[in-house]
């Protein structure tokens, strides 16, 4: 019963914490925007116009939700909740920061699986899923490209994103999420941080570019390009159900983040940092963690406010005769390296 009850804590904190990033992420998304365009953003509801969150949910919380004729209501309405649910579900298998105790150290995750990247990345795939149901049940032309573009693009970039994880799992040796973070908590030559960023710089940038088309962020935001596809997928959406698809984007989004912190950036730990036992350790590499996520975060807004969106057949070129074959030459230096190392 004492597990019960200290597992749903957990779900509820983790629930609740993507909840409330999302729309703090909407907001810092109109506020980078605007910056890059030399505007000014959000302003006027509250300080730095932070209470414009909540008109804009009550806004959608209130707008007509209508759906076109001729589609298909079981799917119609699946499809937005489809579309959310992976990147929520991803993150109850990502820590989020460590508390050392004298009984031992506790990791503050939902699961703290053994196979925990496997996990994650069997259930990031399922997004496409909710993508493909509202551009096939909307009963719209547009919508029902945007559905085809967003599959075809996650089969060919989840093959680069898992040659980069496996590059990642042969470097560290193991699939636990919370044993890769501490063994990136070292020095190397007594001042490099043991960083698979530093360690891995080719699996990194294979890794984050596969992460932006997994998301289906700017550049590789073809599902939806307005410029050609009106609203894509969600065209015939309004409201809440739009509103739906807005929360899965954002939270795939912090999920992928935190995946890159904890893959690449060294998680919770900061190098030559030893954290204090307790509960203000635990907080301490709470608030590291973050910080590293609001970071990544701001790199995703960053380019998709510098970079064009690439056209569809330059898309399916890059990933299929430009990063997989890298990938799979990262993936044969890798095994050199390690295999040299021992």
């Amino acid at each position: 019963m004492e597990d019960l009850i200290i597992v749903s804590i957990k779900c509820v904190a983790a629930i609740a914490l993507v909840l409330g990033a999302v729309p703090h992420m909407i907001w810092m998304e109109r506020k980078v925007s605007a910056d890059f365009q030399l505007r000014i953003g959000p302003n006027r509801m509250g300080p730095a116009g932070l209470f414009q969150l909540p008109i804009d949910a009550v806004k959608l919380f209130f707008k007509e939700a209508f759906a076109p004729r001729g589609v298909d209501t079981f799917m119609y309405l699946v499809a937005p909740v489809a579309a959310f649910i992976p990147g929520l579900l991803t993150f109850a298998v990502i820590p989020v920061g460590e508390v050392t105790l004298a009984e031992g150290s506790f990791r503050l995750a939902v699961a703290d699986l053994e196979l925990g990247i496997i996990t994650i990345l069997a259930i990031s795939s399922l997004t496409s899923y909710g993508i493909a149901y509202a551009g096939w049940s909307s009963g719209n032309q547009f919508s029902l490209l945007g559905g085809v573009r967003s599959c075809a693009q996650l089969i060919s970039y989840e093959i680069v994103l898992g040659l980069s994880v496996l590059s990642v799992i042969m470097m560290m040796g193991t699939l636990n999420l919370t044993e890769i973070v501490h063994a990136q908590n070292q020095l190397k030559f007594g001042w490099l941080p043991a960083w698979n960023i530093v360690l891995l710089p080719l699996t990194f940038i294979l890794f984050l570019i596969a992460a932006f088309a997994e998301t289906n962020r700017a550049p590789f935001d073809l599902p939806e390009a307005e410029q050609e596809l009106v609203g894509g997928y969600h065209t015939e959406y309004t409201g809440l159900r739009y509103a739906w698809f807005m929360f899965g984007e954002y939270a795939g989004m912090f999920t992928m983040s935190s995946l890159i912190t904890i893959l690449f950036l060294g998680g919770w730990t900061l190098p030559g940092l030893t954290l204090p036992n307790g509960i203000i350790g635990g907080l301490l590499s709470f608030g590291i963690f973050i910080v590293k996520v609001v970071a990544m975060i701001f790199f995703f807004m960053w380019v998709r406010w510098t970079l064009p969106r690439l056209r569809w057949d330059q898309l399916m070129r890059f990933g299929w005769k430009r990063l997989i074959p890298l990938g799979l030459l990262n993936l044969l230096i890798t095994a050199a390296l390690v295999m040299l190392w021992i």
